[in-house]
């Protein structure tokens, strides 16, 4: 039920925001690498991740039986009951708001963790009454990145909130890139959600207009990561990311543009291809890159 190949799109980015806050200067707070923090952060993600994830086949239930592309999932074909799934959903969730107990004293992480829940299991519902259903989700994935710079920073952040814009910037890059390529999955499921009345991009402008809605987004997320390295100019740290990173960029942009020549209108054959092996590829490569360019080269 809980895929564990979703890992790669949410996990990098919170751990590539986690090695720029440790490097990160800081004018009158020192930071420094924690294992504690390291800690947090994979529990963090792994209980908030399986929470959202069951919450979701809870919610979706009946519209996955009656979907011929997920009538196999494991609540509709009968392989797990709903008590089993609320059980675990539970269970994630308090390890989810446990794991930030990994950073006390800095208390943010578990102020804004329920915020953070409320985001995560909002996005179940958004189907049933907004085509941006896709822009919530990539609003979830983009508090990644984020939360972990406040779990490590927490108290340059307290003294100065802009000290965050890094990884606001970074969250966003996330936001369109997740929101982009959810447009595309949500592509096969056009004829089912016309019918059943459900609201997606596909849905709304069609799946050619979905496409290149997600084209765009895309293109937003290239611009966002070339933002990052010279944001220090107007606002926030600097990082002293370099060539490493630039190149990432670089072959960032290449995948994507890769991505979009997979899938087209009236050949979805591909999608899954674009989906895992692509967007894989471009998150992991962007933790090694920016890892890489701040610890090593």
């Amino acid at each position: 039920m809980i895929r564990f190949s979703h890992t790669i799109f949410a996990l990098p980015f919170a751990l590539l925001a986690a090695v720029m806050a440790w490097v990160a200067p800081a004018p009158t707070v020192v930071i420094e690498f924690r294992w504690s923090h390291l800690l947090g952060i994979l529990v963090c993600m792994v209980g908030a991740r399986s929470a959202a994830m069951a919450f979701n086949r809870l919610v979706d239930r009946f519209i996955d039986a009656e979907n011929p592309r997920t009538a196999n999932r494991h609540l509709p074909s009968g392989d797990l009951t709903v008590t089993a799934v609320v059980i675990f959903t539970i269970v994630s969730t308090v390890v989810f708001v446990g794991g930030t107990c990994l950073f006390l004293p800095n208390y943010l992480p578990l102020a804004v963790s329920l915020p953070v829940l409320f985001v995560l299991f909002g996005y179940s519902y958004t189907k049933r009454f907004t085509s941006l259903a896709h822009f919530w989700l990539g609003l979830a994935l983009m508090l990644a990145p984020i939360c972990a710079w406040l779990g490590v920073r927490g108290l340059a952040v307290i003294e100065d909130p802009f000290d965050v814009m890094p990884a606001v910037g970074l969250g966003l890059a996330v936001l369109f890139w997740v929101s982009g390529f959810d447009m595309i999955y949500a592509c096969q499921d056009f004829e089912y959600d016309r019918e059943k009345k459900l609201n997606s991009i596909p849905v709304r402008l069609g799946v050619a207009g979905a496409l290149r809605l997600a084209a765009i987004c895309h293109a937003l997320m290239i611009v966002l990561l070339i933002m990052i390295p010279v944001m220090h100019h107007w606002v926030g740290p600097e990082l002293g990311l370099g060539w490493v990173y630039w190149l990432a960029v670089a072959s960032t942009a290449a995948l994507l543009i890769y991505e979009h020549r997979l899938v087209r209108p009236d050949d979805l054959t591909r999608v899954n291809m674009a989906f895992f092996n692509v967007n894989a590829i471009v998150s992991v490569g962007l933790l090694v890159a920016g890892t890489l360019d701040l610890l090593v080269i």
